[in-house]
Parts: structure tokens; C-alpha cells; sequence
């Protein structure tokens, strides 16, 4: 029985985390954030056009139903409750390989540079340098992933899972295949232990971010701010250097477009920075495309265990394992 008890109260307290944590990615005050612009955003919009907006329509407005009652939004909740405790051990994976990489290459830098000593600059001016330049890396390294498996056929059959969401509600974020998360997961923390190496060689010592709950507050910041409306169905479009400089909402659902025009586009999650340096960026149009959303072809068992979890392993090393026998050949023709 206190085993048991042990093991309700751990749920109970990850749960608590999860929803009040002001760094979590599912904080109710960032979700209240998120509801609170939407339904502003769109009570302008309305009364622009009409000049009234009644309660009951700002309601639908913000909740349809059809999204409501979509199949899709029921798997949504499901990867919710699923990865909620999963994601606790991947990006425990993730950050002992933070630490061992960040060792290594101040390790390196000081064989290979020699000792520094400490820099005489303020705490308050190292804090917030290394907090602006692990929020570019954190970028840096999504994009990346992105980037990859937008390319890579065998990490597309993992990260495919994501986009077979037909609508966009702020859990479809959730909505990851653990392999996806675990090579997400590892990415992050490759380009982050680089980037704090450096920053830990270039200062003579560790210094550390500003954080809330052990996110970023940069990150932080825009979570609450909109990286939650960018899975829905409201178009808040970012234009000129605005556009080029964030990820708004409609920058994000054009990714997840069905329309060839859209595909491989806007990779980035809040900054738009490395799509616009890397030519994978798509600047939304001011009034709403007609998107539609999923993969192509349709995956005929997806929203289940069977199409969304199970396959995805087959598919991903069918595909890996394809790509290995065919190598020696190939790289014997190359060689003749």
C-alpha cells in the first residue's frame, strides 16, 4: 500500500508540474495567456467588421465544434496523457548528454586554447548574455531538427506522426512519437552544450541562464505569449520584418498544410530567424489561406495505437534498414 500511495503521489505532484509551473509548456497560465489573446484578437476582428460580438459567438469562435468533436483532437489528448510522463525520462536522457557534452568541449577548448581566467564583467551582464545565446541555441537546434527530418525519409516516418493531425488544437504539440522526441531531445541538447561550452571557456566558469522552472525565460516568455496559438485554428499572421523575425501562428499552421507550395516551410518555433537565413522560409498571407491539414498520402489507421505508435517503428527501420543495404552498392558503383 506505500508503494502505491509513493506512486499516486508522484502522478499527483508531475501533474503538478505540469499544469503550475510557470515553466512548463502546459502551464495553465500560459494556456490562459494563449485564451485570453485569442479571444481578443478575434473580438477585434469582429467588431471591425460588425461592430458587436456576443459571448455565445466568441465562443464558437474560439471553440468549434468540429475541431471539438474531431477524431483527431481525441488522439491529440491521448499523445497529451502519454507524453506528459514520458517526456520526463527522454529529456532526462537529453540532459545527461547536455552535460557530457558541454564538459567535452570545454575540455577541448582549454587543451586546445589553454586556461582563461574568469571574466571581470557584472553577473548580472554574464546571466543575461548566456540566457539570449542558449534561447538562440535552443532555435537553433529545433530548426535543425526540423530541418532533418523534413529530409531524412526514415526521421520523417517518426516525425510524420505530428503532422497527421487533420486539426490544430494547442495539445497537438503533444503529439509526438517517442523515437521523434528522443532524437529531438538530443539535438537540443547537442547544439545548447556547444553553445554553453563556449560561453563556459569564454567566461572562465559556469555561469547560468535565467530560468523559470528550468526553462528558459526567454522561452518562457513566449510560451505565454503565442507559441500555444500556433497550433489552432486562428490566423494571427506576422508580416514585413515581423514575419521574418517570429514564427506567429499562421507562419506555423502553413507548415502544417497539405498544399505543395507549403511543405518543408517555416521550421523554426518562436524565431524565424534561421528559416529566413536558410531559404525555408514562407511568410503568410494578411487574410487567412485555405489550408487543409495531414500528410499525403492519408495514413488509413491514423488517430489509432496501431497507425500513430506501432507502425511508425516499422516504417522507420524498414526504411533505415533499406537505406544500409543499399549503401555498400552504392558506394561500390562510386567507387568504379
Amino acid at each position: 500500500m506505500e508503494r502505491i500511495a509513493a506512486g499516486l503521489l508522484g502522478i499527483a505532484n508531475h501533474a503538478y508540474n505540469i499544469l503550475f509551473s510557470l515553466g512548463s509548456q502546459l502551464s495553465l497560465t500560459s494556456l490562459a495567456c494563449a485564451l485570453a489573446i485569442a479571444a481578443a484578437f478575434l473580438t477585434l476582428r469582429h467588431l471591425r467588421r460588425r461592430g458587436h460580438m456576443r459571448p455565445r459567438l466568441l465562443l464558437r469562435a474560439l471553440f468549434p465544434r468540429r475541431i471539438l468533436r474531431h477524431r483527431s483532437t481525441k488522439a491529440d489528448i491521448g499523445w497529451l496523457l502519454f507524453n506528459c510522463f514520458v517526456y520526463g525520462g527522454i529529456f532526462g536522457m537529453a540532459g545527461l548528454s547536455y552535460q557530457f557534452l558541454t564538459n567535452g568541449v570545454l575540455n577541448a577548448l582549454i587543451a586546445t586554447l589553454g586556461p582563461v581566467t574568469p571574466s571581470a564583467l557584472p553577473e548580472l551582464a554574464q546571466r543575461a548574455i548566456v540566457t539570449v545565446i542558449l534561447f538562440l541555441a535552443y532555435e537553433f537546434g529545433y530548426w535543425l531538427d526540423h530541418f532533418l527530418k523534413h529530409r531524412i525519409p526514415a526521421l520523417w516516418e517518426l516525425h510524420k506522426v505530428h503532422h497527421t493531425a487533420e486539426v490544430l488544437t494547442p495539445v497537438t504539440s503533444f503529439r509526438m512519437h517517442p523515437l521523434d522526441t528522443l532524437v529531438f531531445g538530443h539535438i537540443l541538447a547537442a547544439t545548447a552544450a556547444l553553445a554553453n561550452g563556449v560561453l563556459a571557456y569564454s567566461f572562465g566558469d559556469t555561469t547560468y541562464q535565467y530560468a523559470l522552472s528550468g526553462t528558459n525565460i526567454i522561452l518562457v516568455v513566449f510560451i505565454h505569449l503565442y507559441v500555444h496559438l500556433q497550433h489552432t485554428h486562428i490566423w494571427i499572421a506576422f508580416r514585413g520584418a515581423l514575419g521574418r523575425l517570429f514564427i506567429s501562428p499562421a507562419h506555423h499552421q502553413i507548415h502544417h498544410s497539405t498544399n505543395p507550395v507549403h511543405f518543408n516551410k517555416n521550421l523554426g518555433s518562436c524565431l524565424a530567424i534561421w528559416d529566413w537565413l536558410f531559404g525555408t522560409l514562407y511568410i503568410p498571407a494578411k487574410t487567412p489561406e485555405r489550408l487543409t491539414y495531414g500528410v499525403e498520402p492519408a495514413i488509413p489507421d491514423a488517430h489509432t495505437i496501431s497507425g500513430e505508435f506501432l507502425s511508425p517503428f516499422g516504417r522507420f527501420f524498414g526504411v533505415l534498414f533499406g537505406w544500409m543495404r543499399r549503401r555498400p552498392v552504392t558506394e561500390a558503383a562510386q567507387a568504379q
